[in-house]
């Protein structure tokens, strides 16, 4: 009996040992988790107090994300659902404005004149680019360096007088668009972006419109003279 008593002993202090033991690891594990959990709370608090710091120069210019080709479109990580599928270097290497956008101007917005405002965007957005596709006068719009070959948009001083252009881009859209793009923020970016989403984004009026003409004329989604039957200086929004 007192041999068994003695064996049951021993049985009961090995079992409490590694309950014991069992028990201290476990909470080890729990204590490193929180420990984890902690740290990665503190660090997620530390990248949004230093990205908030990041947003802003000296100037008290806001910075946001530059542009990143996904799938074929630009991505904003601060705004995920503007996705355009040209860069500014693209659309003037198509021939946009006619080779006008960039000309001087006098700026009723800023009240004085304009002129080299290209200039200090990177040099390679324009390497290939004849300066005369870029900043010639609007009296000698060129529609046959256009892509499509129209005239699209209207004056500057039209736009002006809509209240559709704002001091930080006295240019007008396409302006905005390559501060945007360079990760340049402004309080005009959501009305911006805005109007590219009603015209150009899936669910804009414009590719509704072409959608239709395509399939109207048993036409293809690629075919460039389509586009040409319907094309009218007001149609084309963001030209400004």
């Amino acid at each position: 009996m007192n041999f068994k008593r003695q064996f049951l002993k021993m049985i009961f202090k090995i079992l409490f040992i590694k309950i014991s033991i069992i028990t201290i690891v476990l909470l080890i594990m729990v204590k490193s988790k929180k420990n984890r959990k902690s740290k990665k709370i503190r660090k997620s608090k530390k990248n949004k107090i230093t990205r908030k710091k990041k947003m802003n120069d000296e100037k008290g210019v806001k910075k946001g994300f530059k542009a990143k080709k996904v799938g074929g479109k630009y991505f904003f990580k601060d705004y995920p659902d503007f996705r355009p599928n040209l860069s500014p270097r693209d659309m003037f290497k198509l021939g946009s404005f006619g080779g006008t956008y960039w000309r001087p101007i006098k700026s009723g917005i800023l009240g004085k004149e304009l002129k080299n405002v290209h200039k200090k965007y990177p040099k390679s957005w324009w390497k290939g680019i004849p300066e005369k596709h870029l900043s010639s006068p609007f009296n000698q719009y060129d529609k046959s360096i256009n892509k499509y070959g129209v005239k699209v948009g209207t004056t500057l001083s039209f736009w002006e007088g809509k209240g559709w252009i704002k001091k930080d881009n006295p240019y007008g859209w396409v302006h905005w668009y390559c501060d945007f793009f360079l990760g340049k923020r402004t309080a005009d970016d959501e009305r911006q972006i805005k109007r590219w989403m009603g015209l150009a984004s899936q669910r804009g009026r414009f590719r509704k419109w072409l959608v239709t003409q395509i399939l109207k004329n048993n036409g293809k989604w690629n075919d460039n003279s389509i586009s040409l039957r319907f094309v009218k200086p007001y149609n084309i929004g963001l030209i400004s």
